[in-house]
């Protein structure tokens, strides 16, 4: 029998049809069953850096850390293997700074910032020590695209400013970057406490908002534009473990406080930490460029973060060629700086170091060598009963390393414990001004008890003390620790007539302008005090007056605990 011609045209447009949609199902099958294209991202990141342009001395003079060439060239080795790479910090780049960068408003740290390929940075309380004019002319700096500065521009972050615009220009909450066909959005967050860390109006108008909440509403935004990667980065640190070991600090409480965000990297604190919270990758790395941080993020375009890994490196100096471009750079502010730094003007029988009695490396909970000089050298420069400087002002060793160089300006390989203008400038990087006041018996107490606040906990604004002897109990209630104080007598040792810390007395004290100010949460008195000379300058001429210097540990501070009969060093926290 004979089909007619036109039914069999529409059976074979049918049988086509059919064909096409089977192959279409087919086609959305073998799609969905085949995994979809990871993209492998990597995050560089230092905490708290310091402007450390120049190698570490970590107590053997073979082995050196850090450095900007250095980390440079480190650098430069994972971008090698993985271009979609993002390097960060999380603020203090900047600030309490090595002469070699402090001498010349830290604009050779933002330099070999832009050598280096930095992306970001945020805002901590260091930036802000010489105010928002300097600050504003450093992120001009960072991110001038004219051409005329070498390097990568880089952004200034923070989402928990108020009134920034009125102050600052330049600054974004965020930035999306585009890492490998990803958008990766990065959300800066200063410390809540930075205006109390730096003189009064330092900020300007500045002020600082819940971190948390800034954090939550600015990462909701990166989401809606897109964004399949948040990273924070907040200036909060790690201040201890508790009893099962887990990390305990305002870096800790930030993370539990927000969601959706895959990595918050950390800074301020001087500890290397790592761990999971609320479903982040939280790290923070050793100040300085001790150590950095190699985090990597397999990254699904429509699922996200599939998987988060981090390594912590330390950068050895002997194991790369550091990059020439930022060697060039720092050996040029070196060479205009070692006339003028490089003077040896005294010695000293042993290293006076920075570490303290209880062994904190910051000199942050127990009285400390350079402690006691610098506040020998202010009392006896004045005349005072007492002097009283905080620990988070004292910012390295006074004696030059055994191997030389480092941030001091020293001599290569010079006797053992010279000192050099530059070394006595590392240790007081801030240009204080000492000032010196009349204080009744309870203020001077309350000037101690601030001192002792937070311990155990290590904090910057811990008291060395020149005159006067202590003894605290670190169980009793913050505000009532100071139980007792006696004058040093002419020897030194504690044994002088006691200290009456009731307002029934009266004594002289030296200090410094930033503690006199509030800063530290100490005591403002500076509207009664007289400022006197730069901090650095009395104590450089100290040095050179009485060398060869021989401190020791005489017992200045003691701790003592009321819950305990054995308590010989009393701080009992967590090194870093």
């Amino acid at each position: 029998m004979n089909i007619p011609f036109a039914p069999r045209t529409r059976l074979r447009a049918l049988l086509l049809a059919a064909f096409a949609v089977l192959l279409a199902l087919a086609s959305i099958i073998t799609a969905a069953a085949r995994p979809r294209n990871t993209v492998e991202i990597q995050i560089l990141n230092v905490s708290d850096w310091h402007g450390q342009l120049e190698p570490l001395d970590v107590g053997n003079p073979a082995v050196k850390v850090g450095g900007a060439a250095v980390l440079s060239a480190y650098f430069n080795q994972h971008r090698a293997e993985n271009s979609n790479t993002l390097t960060l910090t999380a603020g203090d780049a900047v600030g309490a700074t090595p002469p070699i960068s402090s001498f010349f408003q830290d604009e050779p740290t933002i330099r070999a910032m832009r050598l280096m390929g930095f992306d970001a940075d945020t805002l901590g309380n260091h930036n802000f020590d010489a105010g928002t004019g300097r600050l504003q002319d450093q992120i001009n700096l960072a991110g001038d695209t004219t051409g005329t500065v070498p390097g990568k521009p880089f952004t200034y972050l923070s989402a928990n400013l108020k009134n920034v615009e009125d102050n600052l220009v330049g600054v974004e909450k965020m930035k999306i970057f585009n890492v490998g066909g990803i958008k990766v959005a990065v959300i800066g967050l200063t410390n809540p406490e930075a205006p109390t860390l730096v003189f009064p109006g330092s900020f300007g108008t500045i002020e600082i908002t819940d971190p948390v909440a800034a954090a939550n509403q600015t990462r909701q935004v990166a989401r809606t534009a897109g964004a399949q990667v948040v990273i924070g980065l907040i200036h909060a640190g790690i201040t201890g473990r508790d009893a099962n070991n887990k990390g305990v600090g305002p870096l800790v409480d930030f993370a539990n406080g927000v969601t959706g965000f895959d990595l918050i990297l950390g800074d301020h604190t001087d500890y290397q930490f790592s761990d999971t919270i609320n479903g982040a990758l939280v790290t923070e790395n050793r100040s300085k460029g001790l150590t950095y941080s190699l985090v990597k993020l397999s990254v699904d375009p429509k699922g996200g973060v599939t998987s988060k890994t981090v390594e912590f490196e330390t950068p050895l100096a002997s194991a790369v060629t550091p990059d020439p471009d930022v060697t060039k750079l720092v050996n040029d502010y070196r060479a205009q700086l070692q006339p003028i730094l490089g003077t040896v003007i005294g010695n000293a029988e042993r290293p006076i170091l920075r570490s303290d009695a209880c062994g904190n490396s910051a000199g942050r909970t127990c009285e400390s060598l350079v402690g006691n000089v610098t506040t020998d050298a202010i009392r006896l420069r004045y005349g005072t009963d007492f002097a009283i400087t905080n620990a988070g002002g004292l910012r390295d060793r006074l004696t030059c390393p055994d191997a030389g160089g480092g941030g001091g300006f020293c001599p290569a390989a010079p006797p053992s414990n010279q000192i050099t203008r530059g070394q006595v400038l590392s240790v007081l990087p801030f240009g204080n001004i000492v000032v010196t006041l009349s204080v009744n018996g309870a203020e001077l107490k309350s000037f101690l008890e601030n001192g002792v606040s937070v311990m155990p906990g290590a904090n910057g604004k811990f008291p060395q003390v020149s005159g006067l002897c202590f003894t605290y109990d670190i169980a009793a209630p913050v505000g009532i620790r100071v139980t007792s104080a006696v004058r040093q007598a002419a020897d030194g040792s504690c044994t002088g007539d006691t200290v009456d810390l009731t307002a029934a007395s009266t004594y002289n004290l030296a200090t410094n302008d930033f503690m006199a100010t509030g800063g530290d949460g100490y005591p403002n008195v500076y509207g009664r005090s007289t400022s006197r000379e730069i901090m650095d300058q009395v104590l450089a001429d100290h040095v050179a007056g009485n060398s060869p210097l021989n401190p020791s540990i005489q017992g200045r501070i003691v701790c003592t605990d009321s819950n305990s009969t054995d308590a010989p060093n009393c701080p009992a926290i967590t090194a870093p």
